[in-house]
């Protein structure tokens, strides 16, 4: 079987061997893969393998030898499930790798909208602890968690672990999910619906796929629901939010500030609104890629094209006839 992936550097920047693929077969690594390229370096291959690259109805009809399509990611929307479908390829993805390091980052930037750590930082470097006469002083108010509210939307395995990240710091959580799941153990905790969630919480944190209903969802209207001492946290997929809303909403002090690791188009673009907003943290999608996590995600890619040929295909996201 030829396998190719046509976008391992992000995953594997140098740290992170392929030895795990390298055993089950040929494998042809490309860094990344610009458009004009994908047929081109896809052609022979009988197993394809993509974290963000493309996989469209064209590009999936043009492959004669394609057999199956793994992503390196829990998101899918990057490949044409029903064109796949169409040709009984099953498509694969990894659910849960990287649950802790982006619960882990969700709280990093819940944090840093609190206390501004790094703006603090770079003030005492820039000589101004040295110039007060007090012992202390903060440009930003500090903000304590306990006994507020955390809003998570989305209750997936990482809502759900940032969830009791939440409540160990002394957070009532509220959530919103399209179907309600397990309630947890611990308390306070309530479901809400999606509107309650952005009028209640102070800090409220997107954990949902990127679908036809979810794109733009976080609009005007539901941040014109949020607090103005709230805070907005996105993790999830960049189109989610409406962007030029929720920059509209920081500018004009409407929500107190805003921390995304994910952007409608990655890279970002020059013209983004977000660049210029009023207290918004923008970090480059770097939420799962813990050493720790793309280990995780290596191995369990391998036994997704592992148990494919042999022929028990798992974690399949499309309808296809086994």
């Amino acid at each position: 079987m030829n396998m190719v992936v046509l976008d391992g550097r992000t995953l594997n920047p140098g740290d992170n061997p392929w030895t795990p693929l390298e055993a089950l077969g040929a494998l042809t690594v490309y860094p990344r893969t610009p458009a004009r390229e994908i047929r081109k370096r896809s052609l022979k291959a009988d197993i394809l393998l993509t974290n963000k690259t493309p996989l469209t109805a064209r590009t999936i009809a043009a492959l004669p030898h394609l057999k199956f399509i793994a992503v390196m990611a829990t998101g899918y929307d990057v490949v044409d499930l029903q064109a796949a479908s169409k040709r009984n390829i099953p498509v694969s993805n990894v659910p849960s790798y990287a649950t802790n390091s982006v619960a882990q980052f969700v709280l990093a930037l819940v944090l840093e909208l609190c206390h501004r750590v790094s703006l603090h930082d770079l003030a005492v470097k820039n000589g101004e602890w040295i110039k007060k006469k007090e012992f202390c002083f903060w440009k930003t108010p500090q903000i304590e968690l306990a006994g507020l509210k955390m809003g998570i939307v989305g209750f997936g395995r990482i809502g759900r672990r940032v969830a009791e990240l939440a409540h160990a710091l002394g957070m009532e959580v509220l959530a919103y999910a399209p179907r309600i799941r397990e309630t947890p153990p611990y308390k306070p905790f309530a479901w809400k619906s999606l509107t309650e969630v952005f009028s209640e919480a102070d800090v409220i944190s997107l954990h949902c796929p990127l679908t036809d209903d979810t794109r733009s969802s976080i609009d005007k209207d539901l941040i014109g629901l949020m607090k103005t001492e709230a805070f907005l946290i996105n993790t999830s997929r960049g189109p989610i939010i409406n962007e030029a809303d929720l920059a509209a909403a920081l500018n004009a002090r409407a929500i107190a500030g805003a921390a995304v690791d994910v952007v409608a188009e990655e890279p970002i673009q020059p013209d983004n609104p977000l660049l210029a907003a009023r207290n918004c943290i923008i970090t480059p999608h770097m939420a799962w890629a813990s050493l720790s996590s793309r280990k995780r995600l290596l191995s369990a890619v391998a036994d997704n094209v592992k148990n494919f040929l042999a022929g028990r295909p798992t974690n399949v996201v499309n309808p296809i006839m086994l």
